[in-house]
């Protein structure tokens, strides 16, 4: 009975397992349009910032120093834009270049931020066919199977006791 339960585990928690290659693709693919797009937006000011005689900095001064409202508000929005093209570019660098297993450290960072949770309410699960959906799949059911079956030897840890105590009677 427990190594059914152990196994019924370890192929429960490698089908989830699994599913996380999947899931760093997807969340890959989102953040890498969002990196593009904001390389448009940034590549567009700094065009127009030059056509203008201004660097990027320059340019963002000019809004700052507005006395109108909406212009001084767009150059703090234009700054805030670049901040985050520059966090999201290093963020993708970072997980482009990672392994299987930092990927997978990664996961609590995947999952905190808009992009994270976006790809997670529109993730659809894949079958794992690659060599890092393998690895997952087994790895999650090695630590599926023996925490199961850890946990069901422990919980029938005080009725072995009553049983050796019964026969040792008899």
């Amino acid at each position: 009975m427990r190594r059914l339960i152990a196994g019924t585990g370890g192929v429960a928690l490698a089908v989830v397992l699994s599913q996380f290659p999947e899931y760093a693709q997807q969340y890959t693919q989102r953040l890498g349009g969002a990196v593009d797009e904001l390389r448009v937006i940034t590549a567009d000011f700094d065009r127009a910032a030059a056509e203008g005689g201004l660097d990027r900095q320059a340019a963002l001064d000019r809004y700052n120093a507005s006395n109108d409202d909406f212009l001084a508000g767009r150059g703090m929005s234009m700054t805030a834009t670049f901040q985050r093209y520059e966090m999201l570019s290093s963020t993708l660098a970072q997980i482009e270049g990672a392994g299987p297993v930092e990927r997978l450290q990664s996961l609590p960072a995947f999952l905190d931020t808009d992009i994270g949770r976006r790809t997670l309410e529109a993730y659809k699960p894949a079958v794992p066919v690659t060599m890092e959906g393998i690895f997952y799949a087994g790895g999650g059911f090695i630590l599926g199977y023996f925490v199961l079956s850890a946990l069901v030897r422990f919980v029938a840890l005080p009725f072995r006791r009553r049983n050796r105590v019964r026969v040792t009677r008899a």
